[in-house]
């Protein structure tokens, strides 16, 4: 049972609702092997341990509002852009309680930033106001294949757990993406970046389970994509073992 945290989105009615693309429940059911459960990101409605007794594994997708910045210790300005004070509720410490406990949690896109803040890091804003950046938000025009289309590589550190994993040091990657890592968390390690140096890939150091996290989206195309797939069977495969014996997987 693997449980997708959803983002709230307001029909045009101004009927609401929480919701997940469709490609991430895809990806949980026909890659990881899991059976998608959709979690309302509101805390008057769930509570972390309850979540933690019912599912085996976490996913945690990419949305539109960010992490608030009180969050890591910074004041809001509007570079800061849209906010869900709700899903930080329920994110931030369903991470960490994840990781002390083995459970396996996968971020993606602002799942990643959430990781990176649960463990005590902070982001930046705007990535492409940075110098040296350049920028890594979606195209605003396009059909979802140019919107999602592989656009920079990522180099993973020699030897490390995403190389090891993927079996190359160098992959090419989508990016849909306005934030990004700024100080990671003391047990955050960075173990792969976009050529601009900004963090893609990362992983909590020590955790007795799955702890990977990515900037980039792997959900589309999940079952075809040769980055993507790995992922979320590592992922499943890992799900799987919680769910069976409650023993901690790491990767693969």
């Amino acid at each position: 049972m693997i449980g997708i945290i959803s983002n709230p989105h307001e029909l045009e009615t101004g009927y609401e609702v929480h919701g997940s693309g469709a490609i991430n429940t895809m990806a949980v059911a026909q890659v990881a092997g899991g059976l998608p459960l959709i979690i309302p990101a509101d805390p008057r409605l769930v509570a972390v341990n309850e979540l933690l007794d019912l599912c085996d594994g976490f996913l945690l997708t990419g949305g539109r509002p960010n992490v608030h910045p009180s969050e890591y210790g910074e004041e809001e300005t509007p570079a800061h852009g849209a906010f869900d004070r709700g899903r930080d509720a329920v994110t931030l410490p369903l991470v960490r309680a994840c990781v002390e406990r083995g459970q396996p949690v996968f971020g993606i896109c602002r799942g990643f930033q959430e990781v990176n803040v649960a463990m005590g890091g902070s982001l930046h804003p705007e990535i492409r106001d940075l110098p040296g950046r350049t920028n890594h938000r979606m195209p605003p025009e396009g059909s979802m294949e140019e919107k999602f289309a592989l656009r920079h590589p990522v180099r993973f550190t020699e030897g490390g757990v995403f190389h090891r994993l993927l079996g190359a040091s160098e992959v090419m990657t989508n990016t849909l993406h306005g934030q990004g890592i700024s100080r990671p968390g003391p047990r955050i390690v960075i173990d792969g970046r976009a050529p601009d140096t900004t963090p893609e890939a990362i992983y909590v150091e020590g955790a007795p389970g799955f702890t990977l996290s990515v900037q980039w989206h792997p959900e589309w195309r999940a079952g075809e994509d040769p980055v993507s797939r790995p992922l979320f069977e590592s992922f499943g495969r890992a799900a799987a073992a919680w769910a069976m014996g409650r023993r901690p997987l790491r990767v693969a």
